[in-house]
């Protein structure tokens, strides 16, 4: 059986699971999805003559959405009591397929797992784990070889687990899509955990500096009391903080940031700055609108904004507004690239990011 586990937030498997299915399909790749529900867990199984190698080969992350890590499946397996490391050995032993050069491995949990006995015993069990896999061949006796894949296990529990391998170019950055990100008391509100994991997650590391360095000019649209633009403002940007709310004190007192009290969704620069950034709670379709305008008109090269889903449909309208998006700034004439993913630190939304590249 050919399949993919799929890694995504918890209650979004639906969403997930139907994004998988629609993407593959757009391949020529068909399959069903089985959502475990709560459990930020999607599997994705192929009918022949798809593979799982075909789709990952066809298919990158970082055009899915709702789908934040995955990795293809080698089997289901019983974790006895004892001798764990002795059956994870027995279990790729009796795998009928190839498997590619892995020099590590990763032991994942579900996200929402809460046995912190389970959590201590994945920790302690890489290393010595490790070891036997490479004295028995299924991992390359150099860890930091370069290697095509990484062996990767996932422990719902103390007794059982899934073996499979995720390829280096296409997988998350971080495990499972979960970055750990260290939020300093001085920031203003707990939304700045999500700013920081969007570049994180769309700009290429080797590049940040391109993209967020050399005092950049940026607007935050919906500032109060100012998250984001804390973090603009720790890249050494020239901030625009509009909102007709106040603003963190000291945050003002930086010296980097004019608050303009209006409405977000109507103002405009005067002349075209570097960034705009938007964490509105509104329609999802009218912050798109808003976006396109920005990008088509020039008012900025990059923008990164949230688009709140609704409770139903919440798919149907990532589809509608990546449309209206699309649509319109092709009707503009701009050469751009858009990429949105529901990150970890969002909830009932997706970010996007565009950047207008001609």
């Amino acid at each position: 059986m050919e399949q993919i586990l799929a890694f995504c937030r918890p209650g979004f498997e639906t969403e997930a699971g139907r994004e998988l299915t629609d993407v593959a399909g757009g391949q020529g790749l068909f399959g069903y999805f089985e959502p475990q529900k709560g459990q930020g867990l999607v599997w994705f199984t192929l009918t022949p003559p798809a593979s799982s190698d075909a789709l990952m080969k066809r298919v990158h992350l970082e055009n899915l959405v709702f789908v934040r890590d995955w990795f293809v499946v080698l089997g289901q397996f019983t974790l006895p009591d004892q001798d764990r490391v002795g059956a994870v050995i027995e279990a790729l032993s009796d795998v009928e397929r190839d498997i590619p050069r892995c020099a590590r491995l990763e032991v994942r949990l579900p996200e929402n797992n809460g046995d912190g006995d389970l959590g201590k015993f994945s920790r302690k069990w890489v290393s010595p784990l490790s070891r036997s896999l490479r004295n028995a061949g299924f991992l390359l006796a150099d860890q930091d070889e370069l290697a095509d894949a990484r062996l990767e296990i996932l422990l719902p529990d103390f007794s059982s687990m899934v073996i499979g391998f995720s390829l280096v170019k296409n997988r998350a950055r971080y495990v499972s899509g979960i970055p750990r990100l260290r939020l300093p008391a001085s920031a203003p509100s707990r939304s700045a955990s999500k700013l920081e994991e969007a570049w994180k997650v769309f700009l290429p590391p080797e590049r940040e500096l391109e993209y967020l360095g050399g005092g950049k000019k940026a607007a935050d649209l919906g500032a109060a009391p100012g998250g984001w633009t804390w973090q603009l403002v720790r890249q050494g940007m020239m901030v625009t903080a509009v909102d007709n709310g106040p603003m963190n004190e000291e945050l003002m007192a930086s010296g980097q940031v004019e608050h303009v009290q209006a409405d977000g969704y109507a103002w405009r620069p005067k002349r075209s700055i570097d960034w705009m950034v938007c964490d509105i709670v509104d329609q999802p379709r009218k912050t798109a609108k808003m976006a396109v305008d920005w990008i088509a008109n020039g008012h900025c090269r990059f923008t990164i904004f949230n688009l709140k889903l609704p409770m139903k449909k919440r798919y149907d309208e990532w589809l509608i507004c990546r449309d209206i998006i699309h649509s319109g700034l092709v009707e503009a004439g701009v050469v751009f690239q858009l990429k949105a993913r529901h990150l970890y630190h969002d909830r009932e939304e997706i970010t996007c990011f565009i950047e207008r590249t001609g």
